[in-house]
């Protein structure tokens, strides 16, 4: 498994909350399961205190996603860099789960599971996969979705960075509501008089000028 898949943790932490909606999926030990996965080893480890944790992580992985939103690249950097000191990882050689067409391990880095409760776990590999995303791609390839009260996190993965939205419905939203702002502006401009131009302007002139007396 490539590390910056891992990224992928960090977005979705991110959009359990929708902060402008006033949503919060992420309010129980269920929800948390949940987030983990069925199969995740850290889902066993679960307590309490976790929810408040991640949480707490949820709006810090935010600020990384807005401050590369809003083009600051050393602030975005500083805030991921604090997360992974907090929350180290343990790297290792993984090959059990994939082959090749010889039957042979397709090595590949994994985060190791060794952190003291699923919280930990979870930061930790969340933190690690943005950084590799970060450091590969860019740090413009972390966003927050234009269409407003979205607000959601997404990783930008066009060819072009062109990407603003979070989704193709946050996208067709957005154009809509676009289209039709610019409808009323058309709507609401003074209309300007019309031109008279050949017989109709010659008639006109005629009409005004003096009578002959």
């Amino acid at each position: 498994m490539e590390l910056a898949y891992y990224s992928d943790y960090a977005v979705r932490l991110v959009n359990t909350e929708q902060p402008a909606r006033g949503t919060d999926a992420l309010t129980s030990l269920d929800a948390v399961r949940a987030l983990l996965g069925p199969e995740s080893q850290a889902a066993r480890r679960l307590v309490d205190g976790d929810l408040t944790r991640l949480r707490s992580v949820r709006g810090r992985l935010r600020t990384v996603f807005e401050a590369a939103s809003e083009g600051d690249e050393v602030r975005a950097v500083d805030l991921l860099n604090a997360l992974l000191m907090e929350f180290p990882v343990s790297p290792q050689i993984s090959g059990h789960e994939y082959r090749d067409e010889d039957g042979r391990p397709k090595w590949h880095m994994h985060i190791a599971d060794h952190a003291a409760n699923a919280g930990a776990v979870y930061t930790a590999t969340a933190s690690m996969g943005l950084a590799v995303h970060l450091t590969e791609y860019g740090v413009d390839r972390l966003g927050i979705c234009q269409a407003p009260p979205c607000r959601n996190a997404y990783l930008d993965t066009s060819t072009n960075r062109s990407r603003r939205y979070c989704s193709d419905r946050c996208a067709t939203r957005a154009n809509v509501a676009a289209y039709r702002a610019r409808k009323r502006r058309e709507s609401e401009r003074p209309a300007e008089p019309a031109t008279l131009t050949g017989r109709t302007a010659e008639a006109a002139q005629d009409s005004s000028a003096p009578a002959d007396r």
